[in-house]
């Protein structure tokens, strides 16, 4: 099948990670962030860091929506949930994520609370039109990848002249992230790590494009080469950002071209250009507050937005202090280095959101077992010894 099987060819693969081990500078260690989730689970899933030498680390950065969504923004969804009269409608994967004191909206529903799970802005929208009696939240969240539609949403809204529809808007967006990690005291503060180069978003930028990552290119001289989900979009990406170092470039270099421009989605940026605007601050698990990182409605659509419709606030609320998410998140820990990784957090009992998400870091080691295997090869070893 064109750009599956092609790109998850295994000697192709094996090739270019010959290549990396050949270019790889003896003496010299290599720092790449894979912003995104996706990327994250395809090195798990196809071994992408067992194939890589060992000067080559590859750092699992904050790219997922639901992990960096913080505690005190599920713990207000879920009391306005528990208000007479709301229905809210959420993604499945938000669904478990923990509150504080072990709170969440699978828990609040069971307690009696309206909460449904949709799979499109649409699926909440069509329930505001079959049911006027009830006012019909839309849990919005995720990066500029899922704001189109919900824009999209709020724009229909609008044209059927709904009276009980609003949105708890909650997008957040890559580029001030990714600019956080680089240069915010606070996030140094909390412990962070060399980062030579990034694997930049895929999805994502197929939105917006190729363009917002120049400022980091050239303001931090970092590398940042824009990668597909296929095994081999990732290794490739690899050994472009391996290139760049060597050759002391830091450019925005584009290896998904089949799905990526300069510019992304022009239309699907105005559509959200119309309905939104940008936060001045909005917090991120792991990452602290961060500036102009988030989306909100613009003044004029007040009537769409949950926050103000119904007067919400966001209380302070603290992580479990046992997990090791916002370390994970800002690529400062792995997974196997929080205690509570396979023993009290597993995916049936996630203590985390890092585990509940199926882009989450936890998850993906977890699903694909590589740190088992890990772990077996080391008893061998002390075995043998």
């Amino acid at each position: 099948m064109k750009y599956i099987d092609e790109y998850r060819d295994g000697a192709l693969a094996k090739d270019i990670a010959k290549r990396i081990a050949a270019e790889a500078r003896p003496g010299e260690t290599y720092h790449f962030m894979e912003f995104c989730g996706g990327h994250t689970h395809a090195i798990s899933r196809y071994g992408l860091e067992d194939m890589l030498p060992e000067n080559v680390e590859m750092i699992h950065g904050p790219g997922c929506p639901v992990c960096v969504l913080p505690v005190g923004r599920i713990d207000a969804a879920i009391a306005l949930a528990l208000r007479p009269g709301i229905t809210l409608c959420t993604y499945g994967d938000l669904m478990r994520v923990p509150g504080s004191s072990g709170s969440s909206l699978l828990k609040a529903k069971a307690a009696g609370a309206d909460i449904r799970m949709v799979y499109s802005t649409l699926d909440a929208l069509r329930i505001a039109e079959a049911e006027p009696d009830r006012e019909v939240v839309f849990f919005a969240i995720g990066f500029e990848t899922t704001t189109p539609p919900t824009a999209l949403a709020l724009k229909a809204a609008i044209a059927k002249e709904l009276k009980n529809f609003s949105i708890f808007c909650n997008h957040v967006l890559t580029p001030a992230a990714i600019q956080t990690i680089l240069e915010s005291p606070d996030v140094a503060k909390m412990g962070t790590i060399k980062i030579d180069g990034f694997v930049g978003p895929a999805h994502v930028s197929t939105v917006i494009g190729t363009r917002p990552y120049d400022a980091f290119a050239e303001g931090f001289r970092k590398p940042v080469v824009i990668a597909g989900f296929e095994p081999l979009d990732v290794i490739q990406a690899i050994l472009m950002l391996l290139r760049q170092v060597n050759d002391g470039r830091h450019e925005v270099e584009n290896q998904y071209i089949r799905a990526v421009t300069p510019f992304g989605n022009e239309k699907a940026q105005a559509e959200v250009a119309t309905y939104f605007e940008e936060r001045e601050s909005f917090e991120w698990r792991g990452l602290g507050e961060v500036q102009h990182g988030a989306l909100r409605l613009r003044p004029q659509y007040a009537r769409f937005d949950a926050e103000t419709r119904f007067a919400m606030v966001t209380p302070e609320a603290r992580d479990n202090p046992g997990c090791e998410c916002g370390a994970i998140l800002r690529g400062v820990k792995k997974p196997v280095e929080c205690k509570l990784f396979g023993t009290l957090c597993t995916p049936d009992t996630p203590m985390g959101s890092c585990m509940v998400s199926s882009e989450g870091a936890c998850a993906a080691h977890w699903t694909y077992g590589r740190f088992r295997e890990n772990a077996r090869q080391t008893d061998a070893g002390r075995a043998v010894a």
